[in-house]
């Protein structure tokens, strides 16, 4: 009998026969599908998925006789032939290697051997010309797929968002599997497969008191006033309380600074002890917060529960917050990246939310593991209105189906219950959420003036308030980054150098980071020292900074609150924070949503006084922002594409940040900026790891038609390298400063005119 192989030799010499593959991959994607009740299928999809490596050609392959053989498409057409009990099941099976494609009839039908085309390359073949010898061959090994009695997948024209889902959600369960199977394969020792350490359980019920013996600590700390004391006290016991609730949608309507990272882990925990759930992912929309979070949660449950028991999963993971020994740590957090298989997670809007539409097998990997999850989603109000709908229909889907609990918690709760009507159209449960409080919480630490009507600032006239003693420690939040950088250069006319900072993302996370240290240590009681900061919007929404004074541009009423978030914090002052909110004499917005939002706030100022301390008023605030911006006839192409069941198309058209961006290395730290330039140019290339000692200093761009700002800013990182890194265009023996001020960070004169990222 000729023995058919799955891939090639592991380093050991081990064989890894397709008959062993598709048994070890079935078995345990249904292992990982039992948690949402979809063993079977997953089984069935496991079985077929490299059906096609029984093919002659195939086996060509693995000797270096052929390329470009399609292993995939046949056992998805024999999935097929299984009606609706076979649908899903094809789908993930034709996706698990170039992503999931179409479930339309006519996309459908392209699988069939008798039809069937080239796609994706002109040199594609199909690894035999029909299903009849690969089945033989399967069955000969003793394997006989059996449909399953059901499927995921549903026809119903409505609530194609939740079947979408669902297809994703087998389709994690599938490649998880089939990668690692293969990982072990080609990691065996001997004849033996070396399987990845399993990531640890989680233990609510220790980790609740771990939480909570540190909360206690805290309380006990003389670090914040004591009417704020209170009210963290009061949240935590809420959210103690709440988590005995049956599972569900929640919101967490909080002040800023009232303890809410605690408290909504506290939730998280005593929830997931309840209904016996496997696993916390926290979900937040800035780096910046995550930094302090996970800091928070590392420092908390490190030395109690081990190093790998919370993953920090985005863009800068890996980069900080591990000793630069520790590569075994780094390694296990990359693999832990992969499919999440961790207690506790903490991760990036962009990275979860993106995930929940993605059609590529990296992206959906980690997908099953939210089943049986509390999911904690914070600073809720920076969800895109364009995106609201489909999203709150994917949330809700999760926890009709899948045993998830959602908490949306922010200062300034969205009325996201005011678009139930069309998230049903996406899920059958729509979007109804239960507040986790028990009685609205206010903490009012700052004086709120308002401008006057007509009552312009000029930045010349806005600098010298300032400058002034009773500003010595201020923050002043702009709109735009031109606004900030005219605003600095004011300020630096009549104030010391060594007190006065500026904030924008056109500075690299690193300098960011090393900004917010030094503001910080300005801040606290013990220095007293000035401290100015002139800043964009990246400072609010969750960054732990206390100032005394805070003055705001005129903008959206969220992010009114949540600058004020920033004033008298811990409410330590004798007497409340000032908060001044002015209108620019250059009234500027970036636009689109931003703009609109600001408008809608002018209108509620008109019609009366506004107090935003009070969650009712954002309330009204996002309703009629809703109203105006009509977030259901928003993002046509998206809603038509869900429509269609086309996953290619929505996971190119859901995107948190709608405009294409490079990212630009630029010299903050010249000594690093040298190496990693010689190190791309120099033969190494752009590794996962050069990526990941980069993105700390490096500056996002949007890519302007024809790449004409970047071009004229950066040369390519190397030649032929991907497109979206690029190295600043600076050289040594010229002056840094004049293309990145190590107060301001990026400068050029081809930025003037651009709108950059």
């Amino acid at each position: 009998m000729a023995e058919y192989l799955a891939h090639s030799r592991s380093k050991s010499g081990r064989k890894d026969t397709v008959a062993d593959h598709l048994k070890s991959v079935a078995k345990r994607a249904a292992e990982f599908a039992e948690a949402f009740g979809a063993t079977d299928e997953a089984y069935f999809a496991g079985l077929l998925h490299d059906l096609g490596k029984y093919g002659d050609l195939f086996q060509s392959r693995l000797r270096g006789e052929a390329e470009h053989v399609d292993h995939w498409s046949l056992g998805a057409w024999h999935s097929l032939s299984h009606k609706q009990q076979g649908l899903a099941a094809a789908l993930v099976v034709q996706g698990h290697h170039v992503g999931l494609q179409r479930a339309d009839g006519d996309s459908l039908r392209t699988l069939n051997p008798s039809r069937w085309e080239p796609r994706m390359h002109d040199q594609w073949r199909l690894t035999a010309t029909g299903l009849e010898p690969l089945l033989a061959r399967l069955q000969s090994d003793g394997l006989t797929p059996s449909a399953p009695k059901s499927s995921l997948y549903s026809h119903a024209d409505q609530h194609a968002a939740s079947t979408m889902l669902d297809v994703r959600m087998l389709f994690s369960a599938l490649v998880d599997a089939d990668f690692i199977e293969t990982e072990a394969h080609f990691n065996a020792v001997g004849d033996e497969k070396s399987y990845r350490k399993p990531g640890p359980r989680l233990d609510p019920e220790r980790t609740l008191e771990v939480l909570l013996s540190h909360v206690q600590m805290l309380a006990q700390a003389p670090t914040a006033h004591e009417e704020v004391r209170q009210l963290r006290a009061r949240l935590l016991s809420d959210c103690v309380a709440a988590a005995e609730r049956p599972q569900g949608q929640f919101t967490l309507t909080a002040p800023t600074g009232s303890g809410k990272t605690l408290s909504m882990l506290a939730f998280a925990l005593r929830h997931a002890q309840a209904h016996k759930l496997r696993r916390v992912v926290f979900v937040i929309p800035y780096l910046s917060i995550i930094e302090q979070t996970v800091h928070v949660y590392r420092e908390l449950l490190a030395k109690v529960m081990g190093s790998d028991y919370v993953l920090e999963n985005h863009s800068l993971a890996g980069t900080h917050g591990v000793d630069d020994g520790a590569e075994g740590v780094r390694c296990a957090q990359r693999l832990q990246a992969e499919n999440w298989d961790v207690p506790i997670v903490v991760t990036t809007s962009v990275q979860f939310l993106e995930s929940l539409f993605a059609n590529r097998p990296s992206a959906c990997r980690k997908l099953h593991r939210l089943a049986e999850s509390v999911i904690l989603l914070d600073e809720v109000q920076t969800l895109p209105s364009g995106l609201a709908i489909p999203t709150l229909a994917v949330l809700s889907r999760l926890v009709e189906r899948y045993r998830t609990s959602v908490v949306f918690a922010t200062a300034t709760q969205p009325a996201f219950g005011h678009l139930d009507a069309h998230v049903r159209k996406g899920c059958v449960s729509g979007w109804q959420p239960t507040e986790i409080t028990k009685q609205p919480l206010r903490l009012s630490r700052a004086v709120v003036t308002w401008p006057r009507p007509d009552e312009r600032f000029g930045w010349t006239q806005l600098a010298g308030m300032l400058a002034s003693d009773e500003c010595a420690q201020a923050l002043c939040v702009v709109n735009l980054k031109r606004h900030a950088m005219e605003l600095h250069k004011e300020l630096a006319k009549r104030v010391a150098e060594d007190g006065l900072f500026h904030l924008s993302t056109n500075m690299c996370p690193a300098h960011r980071k090393a900004v917010l240290r030094e503001v910080r240590e300005r801040l606290s009681p013990k220095s007293g020292r000035p401290c100015r900061l002139v800043s964009t919007q990246c400072v609010e929404a969750g960054v732990d900074v206390d100032f005394p004074v805070v003055y705001r541009a005129w903008g959206p009423l969220d992010s009114i609150a949540q600058a004020a978030g920033r004033c008298n914090r811990n409410g330590l002052l004798p007497q409340r924070g000032s908060m001044h909110v002015f209108v620019p004499e250059d009234e500027k917005y970036p636009p689109g949503a931003y703009e609109q939002a600001a408008s809608v706030a002018r209108i509620l100022a008109a019609a009366g006084s506004l107090d935003i301390d009070d969650p009712a008023l954002f309330q009204a605030y996002y309703r009629q922002l809703y109203d105006i911006a009509r977030p259901a006839e928003r993002n046509e192409a998206l809603t038509e594409a869900i429509a269609r069941r086309d996953f290619v198309e929505v996971a190119r058209l859901y995107r948190l940040i709608e405009k294409d961006a490079v990212n630009v290395l630029v010299p903050y730290d010249v000594k690093l900026f040298v190496s990693l330039v010689e190190e791309a140019r120099g033969g190494y290339g752009i590794t996962r790891d050069w990526v990941a000692r980069a993105r700390p200093h490096a500056v996002s761009l949007y890519r302007p038609e024809q790449n004409a700002l970047v071009t004229r800013l950066a040369t390519a990182a190397e030649t032929g390298s991907p497109d979206d890194w690029w190295v600043l265009s600076w050289n040594r023996g010229e002056k840094v400063s004049d293309y990145y001020d190590p107060k301001t960070g990026l400068v050029h004169k081809a930025t003037e005119g651009h709108w950059i990222a």
